[in-house]
């Protein structure tokens, strides 16, 4: 594995310190960064009242999603507005109940098809004013605000490790499964400007790296 949900979860591997089976390499942080994502978001938009989040039914890490969210909704005094899309043809639908409910910040979570309709995501995101918060840079490179997440060059590196070590011998089941060491903050600043957001100065001072 190069990167993926919670391993263990999944059933992918027994344990994460001993696979056992003939499965290893590296598994993302799953739904436990979207509470520091969300605290991220508010520290961009100071104002921030009320998020919505969009979420695919089709990922079997959603319901910890929300359970690792809510608390820290509630600690910053934030509400989250739950938009579940089923398919394309609900993504239209979703920005006009965030706007209906006055959202004025967004998060959208992993999954195939917010990746295959990234553009559309964006594009919406910044028609309706929101703010957006991205899992993974490819958001914020296609013109998305912001992304943190997962280095997922780091991760390719020692993936392509355990590969070697595979190579020589070594069998999965007593290789470790590993979690994400090296995290980034992507912003874009084109983005922050379209929507007429100032990004706080101490926030570009810790991004990983900024798109101008």
């Amino acid at each position: 594995m190069a990167f993926g949900s919670d391993a263990v979860k999944l059933g992918i591997v027994a344990d994460l310190a001993h696979p056992g089976g003939n499965i290893t390499g590296m598994t993302d942080m799953g739904a436990e960064l979207y509470g520091k994502r969300l605290e991220l978001l508010k520290e961009t938009v100071p104002n921030l009242s009320r998020v919505a989040f969009l979420w695919s039914p089709s990922s079997q890490v959603a319901d910890d999603i929300v359970k690792e969210t809510e608390p820290v909704a509630r600690f910053l005094r934030v509400r989250i507005q739950s938009l579940e899309v089923k398919g394309p043809d609900d993504i239209d639908g979703a920005f006009r109940a965030a706007t209906k409910g006055r959202a004025n910040g967004l998060m959208v979570t992993g999954g195939a098809l917010f990746g295959f309709h990234q553009k559309r995501i964006i594009d919406l995101a910044a028609k309706n004013r929101l703010p957006a918060m991205y899992i993974v840079a490819r958001f914020v490179e296609a013109g998305g605000l912001m992304s943190y997440g997962e280095d997922r060059s780091e991760m390719f590196r020692r993936a392509a490790e355990t590969v070697d070590k595979i190579l020589k011998g070594t069998k999965p089941a007593d290789i470790p499964v590993e979690r994400p060491k090296k995290f980034e903050l992507v912003i874009n600043l084109n983005a922050a400007k379209q929507i007429g957001l100032t990004i706080p100065p101490e926030l570009l001072a810790r991004a990983s790296r900024i798109i101008k």
